[in-house]
């Protein structure tokens, strides 16, 4: 369960506050998927980083499983993003000298990844149709490739939370259908909590729930 109570994210400057979301409350359980809409400098992207406890907000809470992250110590709070959430970015963040295998594992890595983590990794290629591409680097896939590799690294983990910003962004159409497939297809099997949040209306549009940001505040559609 992740529960979003009375959100409220403000940034200091010269002239006072600047505010970027305001007083937002969201309750999602797992298996539920979300997209979230909305302009440029809506605060998208700011609600995304704040549940995914990269930033903690001004005022307001944030409960995964039943835990406010920002209670915790910093090595704490870490372990607690490597083990609950899982995250997709516009850029697939790859790093250029690993290969697509060492790329899904990375995250597995602080605790010390072992048969079971390999095994996983190399299901998870398989069901994102990557199973020859293995030994490559990311230098040799293409764009929608290393987005699929991206997905399959969030998700290595069995996170409760996964969260994608602007996942298909920089993908040509076709790209972009294979990976929101893939998404949903995936999301739908392990039974995350999904939030996407993006700007094209056609991914939106294949959510079961759908809001839109506006000027900080969230609203249904």
């Amino acid at each position: 369960m992740l529960e979003v109570t009375n959100l409220s994210k403000a940034y200091p400057t010269p002239r006072g506050p600047l505010s970027i979301l305001s007083n937002i409350s969201l309750s999602l359980s797992r298996g539920e998927a979300v997209s979230i809409m909305g302009p440029s400098g809506s605060g998208k992207s700011t609600l995304l980083y704040i549940v995914g406890a990269l930033e903690p907000p001004t005022s307001g809470t944030v409960a995964l499983d039943g835990q406010n992250p920002f209670r915790l110590a910093e090595r704490e709070l870490a372990a607690f993003r490597n083990q609950k959430i899982g995250f997709i970015f516009q850029d697939h963040c790859l790093l250029p000298q690993c290969s697509v295998l060492e790329n899904v594992l990375t995250p597995t890595l602080v605790a010390g990844a072992n048969d079971n983590d390999v095994e996983r990794a190399r299901s998870l290629l398989d069901q994102v149709g990557l199973r020859e591409r293995l030994d490559h680097r990311p230098a040799e896939l293409s764009g929608g490739e290393k987005q699929r590799v991206a997905l399959a690294r969030a998700l290595i983990r069995q996170p409760l939370l996964l969260l994608c910003d602007e996942p298909t962004g920089n993908l040509d159409r076709h790209s972009a259908e294979v990976v929101a497939s893939l998404l949903l297809e995936l999301h739908a099997r392990q039974q995350t909590i999904l939030i996407v949040v993006t700007h094209s209306a056609e991914l939106a549009a294949r959510f079961p729930i759908r809001f839109e940001m506006s000027e900080g505040e969230l609203k249904q559609s």
